[in-house]
């Protein structure tokens, strides 16, 4: 039931001609427009707190980019409370905090995922120093070994209100998403967190609107807006 489960919130790679999907679609393409005067290589996504739905739309944005025929490495650095190994059914028991900490190399933790072009790294065993390993260099020279790879890298981060980790890995990342839960969120948590993105030097391209209720004749489930002022 878990696996079921996991698999159907990736929507662009079990029904692919859905409205969410195309949602997914067209959000790559605006990141692609946003990125027109400097390179998106790495990008980070993360939320004001948890259960905005973050994991989901990293998981099938990168879908989308592996199906456009990019080399894509999706990268589980929300240490505390891991999750894309769930999304993927892949095993989290090695994963980036031991490569953080020089415990494996580089390949021990790199994994194959089933769809074409898209490679996983979970998070590994929660460590009791996660803003300490993410606040070091070895972030950044991990980031700079895997761009030589890989055409797109996307990381998946801790909630900015809850730690200092989503500010940090956001800060090493060229562009910053921020996944809202429609009616879940006050436009205040909001500003904060924008306001914590900025301070953190983070480059933030834009807000997508989650589980947003539709008209009929709107056809996507995921927006992509700029922030509120």
């Amino acid at each position: 039931m878990r696996r079921s489960a996991s698999k159907n919130k990736l929507i662009m790679n079990t029904n692919r001609r859905s409205n969410i999907s195309e949602g997914y679609r067209n959000l790559r393409t605006n990141i692609q427009f946003s990125g027109w005067n400097h390179k998106l290589q790495v990008m980070a996504v993360t939320s004001t707190q948890a259960g905005e739905g973050k994991t989901t739309t990293i998981s099938n944005l990168a879908v989308a980019y592996a199906h456009e025929g990019k080399k894509v490495l999706l990268i589980d650095a929300d240490l505390r409370h891991p999750s894309l190994q769930g999304m993927f059914n892949i095993s989290n028991r090695m994963g980036l905090s031991n490569l953080l900490a020089y415990q494996c190399t580089y390949g021990e933790i790199l994994h194959q995922t089933e769809i074409e072009n898209l490679s996983l790294v979970t998070a590994g065993p929660v460590p009791p120093n996660p803003t300490e390993l993410l606040s070091s260099d070895r972030l950044k020279e991990i980031i700079a070994f895997w761009k030589e790879e890989y055409d797109i890298i996307l990381l998946d981060t801790s909630p900015v209100m809850a730690v200092a980790d989503g500010l940090i890995v956001s800060s090493v990342s060229d562009g910053v998403i921020l996944v809202v839960h429609a009616g879940k969120v006050k436009r205040e948590f909001i500003r904060k967190t924008k306001e914590k993105l900025e301070l953190a030097k983070a480059n933030i391209l834009g807000v997508v609107l989650n589980n947003r209720k539709y008209s009929k004749s709107e056809t996507h489930q995921y927006y992509y807006y700029g922030l509120p002022e």
